[in-house]
C-alpha cells in the first residue's frame, strides 16, 4: 500500500477518512514486508476507548514511536510508564494552578489587544488579504511561548517576521511527518548521509537547542537574582514553576535536558492545535453566514449599552461562559476538523514491535 500512500500523501487527511468510511472505521496498512510500517488504522469509538483509556497501559508508544519523535527527547508525548505519570502529574499540578490561570487570561488577552487586533485595523486599512492560517500560527506561537518560557518571540507583528524559533519547529514537524510516510530505513539512510529530510531536521534540532538553553539559562539568571520577587509575581509561566521547588512533590528533578525536552512538548502542543481549531472554525463560519449572524447576535447581548458604539470590545472569560451558541459553533467545528487528527499508540507486546495502532478521530 506504500506507493498509494505516497500519491496521497498532500492530502493526507482526507485520503485516510475516506478509507475509514469504506472500512466500516477500522482497516489495516500493510507496507512493504521489509519496511516495519504496518499500521492498524481505526476510528471505532469503541476501540479508541480500548486504547488510550481502558486499556492505555497496554499501549506504551515504544522504541520506534521515541525515534520518530526524538527531537521531544524524554518530554511528556515521549516518555512511557513512570516517568510518563510523573510528568502528567506535574504537568497538571502546574497549569492548573490559579496564578498560571491568571496570567493565561491575561497573555491572551494582550497579544488579542496589541497584536491580533493592530494587524487586522492595518490590514483592512489597506485593502490587502491576510492569511488567517499564518497569522493564527503566529498568534498562538506568540501566547504559547509566553505561557511556557516566559519571553515573547515576537512573532506576530504588522512585518510578519521570520523567527527562527518558529520556522526550526516547522521543519522538525514535516521532518517526523516524514518518517511517518517513508520507510524507516530511508529516512536512517538520509541521517546517516546528512541529505534530503534529515538535513533540515538536523538544523532544526540545533536551532532549537541554542534558543531553548538560552531560555533556560536566562531564566534561571533571573531566579537567582530575584527569587523573592518571583515567588510574589501575579505571572508565572510553566519554566518558572518547573524551575521552583513545587515540582519535586512529583519526584522529578528537571535538570536542563529534562527542562528543554518539556518546554518542546508543550511548544508543539500548543501552537498547532489551538491555530489549527481558530482557522478551521473561521473558515466553517464564513461559509455559512447564518452561523456567523447567530453568534454577533449573542455577541451584542453581553456588551454593555453604553459600549455598543465602540470599535472593538474584548470580552473576558467570564462574559464568554454565556455563550453558549458560540461554544456549540467551536465544538462542532472541532468534531468536524480535530486539531489532532491522529494520534499513534504501540503495542505492549515485543511479539510485533514493528505494529502501530494510529487512532483517527476525524
Amino acid at each position: 500500500m506504500l506507493p498509494e500512500l505516497l500519491l496521497k500523501v498532500h492530502r493526507i487527511h482526507d485520503w485516510v477518512t475516506e478509507l475509514l468510511q469504506r472500512s466500516q472505521g477500522t482497516f489495516l496498512f500493510q507496507g512493504p514486508w521489509f519496511a516495519s510500517m504496518d499500521f492498524l488504522v481505526t476510528a471505532d469509538p469503541a476501540n479508541i476507548h480500548y486504547i488510550m483509556s481502558s486499556n492505555f497501559s497496554n499501549f506504551p508508544k515504544g522504541r520506534e514511536f521515541k525515534e520518530i519523535f526524538d527531537v521531544l527527547g524524554d518530554g511528556i508525548f515521549n516518555s512511557d510508564s513512570d516517568l510518563w505519570r510523573s510528568q502528567r502529574k506535574a504537568a497538571q499540578m502546574l497549569m492548573n494552578h490559579q496564578k498560571f490561570h491568571q496570567f493565561l487570561v491575561k497573555t491572551i488577552s494582550v497579544k488579542v489587544g496589541k497584536g491580533l487586533i493592530p494587524i487586522l485595523e492595518h490590514v483592512a486599512k489597506e485593502g490587502k488579504a491576510v492569511d488567517l492560517q499564518d497569522l493564527f500560527q503566529r498568534f498562538t506561537f506568540d501566547s504559547t511561548c509566553i505561557l511556557v518560557t516566559g519571553y515573547d518571540p515576537g512573532c506576530l507583528s504588522i512585518e510578519f517576521p521570520e523567527v527562527p524559533f518558529s520556522k526550526a519547529l516547522e521543519d522538525a514537524e514535516e521532518s517526523i511527518f516524514y518518517r511517518h510516510v517513508v520507510p524507516e530505513r530511508v529516512w536512517k539512510l538520509q541521517r546517516w548521509l546528512g541529505i534530503g529530510e534529515e538535513k533540515k531536521m538536523k538544523k532544526a534540532k540545533e536551532t532549537l537547542d541554542r534558543i531553548v538553553f538560552e531560555y533556560i539559562q536566562k531564566k534561571r539568571e533571573e531566579l537567582s537574582k530575584g527569587i523573592q520577587e518571583k515567588e510574589e509575581a501575579e505571572d508565572v509561566d510553566l519554566l518558572t514553576s518547573y524551575m521552583s521547588e513545587d515540582c519535586k512533590a512529583v519526584g522529578l528533578k528537571f535538570v536542563d535536558k529534562l527542562l528543554r525536552d518539556t518546554i518542546l512538548s508543550f511548544m508543539l502542543a500548543g501552537r498547532d492545535t489551538t491555530s489549527s481549531a481558530l482557522t478551521w472554525f473561521f473558515w466553517l463560519v464564513s461559509k455559512n453566514p447564518q452561523v456567523e449572524t447567530k453568534i454577533l447576535e449573542e455577541l451584542e447581548m453581553i456588551i454593555p449599552a453604553d459600549k455598543m458604539a465602540a470599535k472593538w470590545w474584548k470580552f473576558d472569560s467570564k462574559e464568554l461562559n454565556k455563550l453558549v451558541y458560540l461554544h456549540g459553533a467551536l465544538c462542532e467545528a472541532l468534531r468536524l476538523y480535530p486539531p489532532v487528527p491522529f494520534s499513534t499508540q504501540g503495542p505492549n507486546s515485543t511479539r510485533h514491535p514493528s505494529k502501530w495502532a494510529p487512532c483517527c478521530s476525524k
